[in-house]
């Protein structure tokens, strides 16, 4: 390493080690402050300028001496009587040596993003431990859930396709799973870590991201023991059901980015259009206390072999049905499939398209048709469920939204965003 490169790194070095050692001279740490991280750093950084970024076990020697000193230090405070069980700050301390050791190699981008990764979880114990207070075995339980799905289970399935129109892949199908079930439940651990008492905007939010028609049942369930909040449940069941265009979007974008560019405009009109609704909604609405919906846990091992099963039965039937009775049949399957439950006939389609079965136009006009289905099916489950007061707002709402969905179905021109937004983000 020439001379301004080791003066470079020796500085971004320093300047690492002053931003971690802050935290921890703020958290009054006995074992090291702002001036030993700055000093843990700027060793490692000098381990490699002095083995020339070749002789690396000048940098193991380093860390060596390093874990020797923390370990000495331990003992002497366990021999004053003094007891600590945590280890965050000593493995802080050897972590840092190691992004001092990655400057000195020229590796910044890493070492900066991990420094700023250390500086956040230090910042956030307090945060971090309250959260996980908040969150109940079922919660936990259900993040497990998800691991087995995702960690175990996905790993051992064949990725090969069966069946006469061959698109039943074990693989692709549970990674479907894994996505929807993911999308989730990270909704639902977020809502629980923020307690008992969000705000409307945000249950709406997090229960479309979780399940719209679910949302929508508990709070048409509630107007009814007390209409005065039937404002207030529109407004969730407005935002959640708008969620739904963002949460299909999503979906494309992992199963099939390449209809994005014809799937996106569309998509995003109907979502606006839905989330201007909503807007007048919010101003409209004469806010009661918020109730959070409570959801059952999405991540259960149950419910994801329901949504797998559901969403191979949908996939086997569209393939079934654009190959014997052309694309204009997929818009009845659609409604159908559409009725409860949009994530299927999404991923299927958007599978399909990738495959060459569908044409653009066809795969994103379908989706729209499910989603139409979806909202004409918790209209009815409005005005079978909620209070007479709900049933007429989400009347207008869901009218609103039914009306301009079918316009862009008909009249949309078929015009695609060019490809290179979705890359650069600009044209």
């Amino acid at each position: 390493m020439t001379s301004p490169e080791a003066y470079q790194a020796l500085a971004l070095s320093l300047g690492l080690g002053l931003l971690v050692g802050l935290q921890r001279q703020r958290e009054g740490s006995p074992i090291a402050g702002i001036r030993s991280f700055p000093l843990v750093t700027l060793m490692g950084t000098l381990a490699v300028v002095i083995g020339g970024g070749e002789l690396l076990w000048v940098v193991i020697a380093g860390l060596v001496c390093l874990a020797s000193l923390l370990i000495i230090g331990n003992v002497i405070k366990l021999s004053a009587g003094e007891f600590d069980p945590g280890i965050t700050t000593e493995v802080a301390v050897l972590l840092m040596f190691l992004v001092g050791a990655a400057t000195g190699m020229g590796i910044y981008g890493p070492a900066i993003v991990i420094t700023g990764i250390v500086a956040l979880l230090l910042y956030w114990k307090q945060s971090l431990h309250g959260w996980i207070a908040r969150l109940a075995d079922r919660d936990l339980r259900g993040l497990f859930h998800w691991v087995l799905i995702a960690l175990v289970i996905l790993p051992v399935l064949p990725d090969r396709a069966y069946g006469p129109y061959q698109v039943l892949n074990p693989f692709e199908i549970w990674r479907m799973v894994v996505l929807i079930v993911g999308i989730s439940l990270g909704a639902y651990v977020l809502q629980r870590m923020l307690g008992q008492r969000v705000g409307g905007v945000l249950s709406g939010v997090l229960g479309g991201l979780i399940s719209s028609t679910a949302t929508t049942l508990s709070y048409a369930r509630r107007t009814v023991s007390n209409p005065a909040m039937s404002s207030l449940a529109a407004l969730v069941i407005m935002l959640a059901s708008t969620v739904v265009n963002l949460r299909i979007l999503i979906e494309i974008g992992v199963v099939a980015p390449q209809l994005l560019p014809a799937a996106a405009p569309p998509i995003l009109l109907v979502f606006v259009l839905m989330l201007s609704t909503s807007v007048v909604l919010f101003f409209l609405q004469k806010a009661t206390d918020p109730v959070v919906n409570e959801l059952e846990d999405p991540g259960q091992l149950k419910s994801a072999i329901i949504l797998g099963a559901l969403y191979a039965l949908v996939l086997f039937l569209v393939a079934v049905t654009a190959h014997h009775l052309g694309d204009r049949a997929l818009y009845g399957l659609a409604a159908l499939s559409g009725l409860t439950d949009v994530d299927a006939i999404t991923l299927s389609t958007a599978r399909l398209f990738e495959s060459g079965e569908v044409v653009p136009e066809t795969a994103w006009r379908v989706i729209l048709v499910a989603t139409m289905s979806n909202l004409a099916f918790k209209l009815g489950a409005v005005a079978l469920l909620g209070s007479r007061r709900l049933t007429r707002h989400m009347l207008v709402v869901f009218g609103v939204a039914l009306v301009g969905t079918t316009a862009v179905l008909l009249f949309w021109p078929n015009i695609e965003v060019p490809v290179a937004w979705f890359e650069t983000g600009r044209p």
